[in-house]
């Protein structure tokens, strides 16, 4: 370890007696001034200062030292706050000799001719700002004046422009005869040209026309319905508003299988065999569905509607019977279901 150097001899007592323990616990614990830095926080310079006597090291300095060495730090702060107290006056040379005083009466001239110049100089700055904003107010004066001058001049310039000739003051004149109509010439701006007025009746005439075109189409319309329905032999249709449809609750159907002179009969349609196809509706169908349900292929509800799985099962009990799967109850699926 390298030697300590020697402290000041104008070092107080107590602050000696600190720095000497905390020399001790870096010598005790084999340390150098960069691990000190490194575990306490405070760089190497710092520590050259505080165990060279020519800082005062800080409490906190004190307590990490003696925290890495394993020391008791209550000895130490007590040393700390003693050599905190007498630091300032640890190097205190002899006292220098008094100054002698000046004469009384030089002293008060000088005090009073102090403030005398001050008050001059601050008068005399005074004065020169004062100028100087006077100087800078009559400026501006000069550059107003000059600027409404050449307002003034734009001004007439403009206005002999426009009449062509220049401005002369107005005196008094006599009464002059009017000119003659004959020689002054107007020429008037031409007028905004009015906007066309709706021709009387147009309107009225335009509904009129629209409404006997449509009750033409309806009128057609009517007759080419009647003439199809004429055609085709079937009556009427007769138009349901939605409200009544919906009113209306749908027809239940109650499958009630038995068996009349050998074949099978559901007791809804009264054994009849009308073709029915898809789309088709009422008991027709639902006698179809409970005859496939009773054949084991599932047609879906039984609500007379000739619907898409009442399709799917009459093609699937025409391919197990052996017949055109078309999805059309005729006479031979009809004999097939009855059995």
């Amino acid at each position: 370890m390298p030697r300590s150097k020697v402290l000041p001899a104008e070092l107080d007592p107590s602050a000696r007696q600190l720095i000497e323990q905390l020399r001790r616990l870096k010598d005790h614990g084999e340390l150098t001034m960069r691990q000190l830095a490194a575990k306490t926080g405070y760089s190497a310079r710092s520590w050259e200062r505080y165990l060279g006597g020519t800082t005062l090291p800080p409490g906190e300095a004190v307590e990490a030292l003696a925290r890495i060495t394993g020391a008791d730090p209550v000895p130490l702060f007590a040393l700390h706050e003693v050599a905190a107290a007498t630091w300032g006056s640890r190097r205190a040379g002899p006292a220098a000799p008094p100054r002698p005083a000046a004469p009384v009466r030089e002293r008060q001239h000088q005090e009073g001719q102090q403030p005398e110049r001050q008050q001059e100089q601050e008068r005399e700055q005074e004065q020169g700002q004062g100028q100087e904003q006077e100087q800078e107010q009559e400026q501006e004066l000069q550059r107003e004046r000059e600027r409404v001058r050449e307002g003034r001049g734009e001004q007439d310039e403009e206005r002999e422009e426009k009449q062509g000739q220049p401005i002369q003051p107005i005196r008094p004149t006599e009464p002059q005869a009017a000119a003659p109509a004959s020689s002054i010439e107007l020429t008037p701006s031409p007028a905004p040209a009015p906007a066309p007025a709706p021709a009387p009746g147009r309107f009225p005439h335009i509904a009129l026309t629209a409404g006997v075109v449509a009750l033409t189409v309806a009128v057609l319309a009517a007759v080419l319905l009647m003439l199809r329905l004429d055609e085709d032999g079937a009556p009427a249709a007769v138009v349901v508003s939605p409200r009544t449809a919906t009113a209306s609750p749908p027809p239940t159907y109650t499958c009630r299988i038995t068996r009349v002179d050998g074949h099978w009969s559901a007791g809804i349609n009264h054994g009849r065999n009308t073709e029915i196809f898809y789309g088709a509706t009422g008991a027709d169908v639902a006698e179809a569905q409970c005859l496939l349900r009773r054949a084991g292929i599932s047609p879906g509800g039984i609500d007379g509607m000739f619907g898409p799985l009442t399709l799917r099962a009459v093609k699937a009990f025409q391919q197990r019977a052996g017949l055109v799967d078309d999805g059309m109850l005729g006479p031979r699926s009809w004999k097939a279901l009855r059995g």
